[in-house]
């Protein structure tokens, strides 16, 4: 680990960080020197596994339960953090699901329930921690999106209205924080080698991919890992980093 993007001393808070893309987040922020506190709804035994991982290779981590669509469980969550850890530097909005199906047959409960999940959890969230990053004068606010949010796709109206919520709430709340020093950032993966891309067609999608391959999930760790912890990133705020191999350029 460089010194110049260490975070030893600091406390970070991954949201859906036990599968996945959250994962490979939680692993990697571990890896700068962080305290990483690892957030599931639901996956207690993969978030202890993230926990172990991290402590077994001389790490700080723990697990906390909640569902961040809940606002009662974010104010109890970012509480408890703030009770056991002291201070919250880095916030990685991550948490999310979907509900695909063509819009003329999407049931209301599917498009809410992915609204209040992909889109209300990373409102609920930041807006918890801005009150303490203002007290310490920084602190870095990291989201999610996808490149869907960019471009669209069939079947998906309600996952990618989130993620392009989740832009439009990135670059507002960038603007409202950057005078007291707390940067806020999104990162767009494209189609990333994951348990959902594995049955996709993938000659039709790889076409459309200049670089000619999926993602992986470290890649777009490392993005995040870069915006949390590399000191170059310090002049970077409400912009969207995409790691999606070249397909959406704009």
């Amino acid at each position: 680990m460089s010194p110049a993007t260490s975070l030893s001393g600091q406390t970070t808070l991954v949201t859906g960080g036990g599968r996945g893309i959250g994962r490979a987040i939680a692993l990697a922020l571990a890896e700068t020197g962080a305290e990483v506190v690892v957030n599931y709804s639901s996956s207690a035994s993969a978030a202890a596994e993230v926990v172990s991982t991290i402590q077994d290779a001389g790490g700080k981590a723990y697990a906390l339960q909640a569902n961040v669509a809940v606002e009662s469980e974010v104010e109890a969550l970012i509480k408890e953090v703030l009770e056991r850890s002291g201070r919250i530097d880095v916030l990685v909005n991550n948490a999310g699901i979907t509900r695909d199906g063509l819009m003329m047959r999407m049931k209301t409960e599917d498009w809410q329930s992915v609204l209040d999940l992909n889109l209300g959890g990373v409102f609920l969230c930041s807006r918890a921690v801005i009150r303490p990053m203002l007290k310490q004068k920084s602190g870095r606010i990291i989201n999610i999106t996808s490149v869907v949010g960019l471009i669209g796709n069939a079947g998906q109206a309600n996952y990618a209205a989130a993620k392009a919520g989740v832009i439009g709430l990135t670059r507002s709340t960038a603007r409202e924080l950057a005078s007291r020093g707390i940067t806020v950032n999104a990162v767009a993966p494209g189609f990333i080698a994951t348990d959902m891309t594995k049955d996709l067609d993938a000659e039709g999608i790889l076409k459309n991919i200049p670089l000619g391959r999926f993602g992986t999930q470290e890649q777009v760790a490392g993005a995040v890992r870069f915006l949390a912890a590399d000191p170059a990133a310090s002049y970077i705020t409400g912009q969207v980093l995409q790691v999606d191999g070249g397909m959406v350029m704009a």
